[in-house]
C-alpha cells in the first residue's frame, strides 16, 4: 500500500512525502525506482525534509484525534439543527470525514463559506461556486491550510447537486475546528437559512 503523508499520517506538519508498505522486495523495487538502483531507501526520497516528516507522525496520532472530535462535534450540531448528518454524533467512526446533508443550495454555499472563516490561513477568502473537471456541476471548496491539498486540515467541499451535502473533514486542532463548524452555522443564520428554533 501506499499513501500521503500530508494527510493524517503527516500530522499537519508534513509539508509532502508519502509512504511505502508491503512484502519487503516490492518495497525494495520502489525505493529503486525513486532514487537508483543499489542506493534504494538508504538514500531515500525525503526532500530534506526528515525533521517535519517525523514531527508529523509523531503528531499524527492526537491531530486525528482532533479532527474526530471536530467531526463528532459538527455532526451534533448540525444534528440539533434537523439536518441528516453522516455518520450520526453516537455511531462508530471510520473516517475524519463528516457529510451534512443541508437540502438546498444556497444552505451548502453558506456552510462551506463559514467553514472558511474558521481555516487558519485565508479566513479572509469567500469559496464560490465554479466549474471544476470531472464534474458534471458546479463545486465549492473550503480550505484553508498551512500545506495546501492536507485533508488533515480543516476543509469543507461539495458538488451543487442534490442532496447538498456538505462533506467536511479535519481540524488541527479541536478548538479550530469546533469554531469552523459554529460560522458555518453562523453564515447560515445570517443569511435566514438556519433556523436555531428547530
Amino acid at each position: 500500500m501506499a499513501g500521503s503523508l500530508i494527510k493524517n499520517p503527516g500530522g499537519g506538519v508534513a509539508p509532502t512525502g508519502g509512504y511505502i508498505a508491503g512484502r519487503k522486495n516490492l518495497v525494495e523495487s520502489c525505493s529503486y525506482r525513486l532514487t537508483t538502483p543499489g542506493t534504494g531507501k538508504e538514500i531515500g526520497c525525503t526532500l530534506g525534509n526528515n525533521r517535519e516528516l517525523f514531527m508529523g507522525a509523531f503528531h499524527a496520532p492526537h491531530v486525528t484525534g482532533e479532527a474526530l472530535k471536530t467531526a463528532a462535534f459538527t455532526a451534533a450540531l448540525f444534528h440539533s439543527f434537523g439536518y441528516d448528518v453522516t455518520p450520526k454524533p453516537d455511531e462508530p467512526r471510520a473516517d475524519i470525514i463528516q457529510a451534512v446533508l443541508l437540502r438546498q443550495e444556497e444552505a451548502l454555499v453558506a456552510f462551506c463559506q463559514g467553514v472558511q472563516k474558521g481555516a487558519p490561513v485565508d479566513a479572509f477568502v469567500t469559496p464560490e461556486p465554479w466549474d471544476m473537471p470531472g464534474y458534471d456541476c458546479k463545486v465549492i471548496m473550503a480550505a484553508g491550510a498551512f500545506t495546501l491539498g492536507a485533508s488533515i486540515e480543516l476543509s469543507a467541499d461539495a458538488p451543487l447537486r442534490e442532496p447538498y451535502a456538505a462533506w467536511m473533514q479535519g481540524g488541527l486542532n479541536f478548538h479550530s475546528g469546533r469554531l469552523g463548524a459554529m460560522l458555518a452555522a453562523q453564515s447560515m443564520l445570517e443569511r435566514g437559512i438556519l433556523d436555531i428554533t428547530l
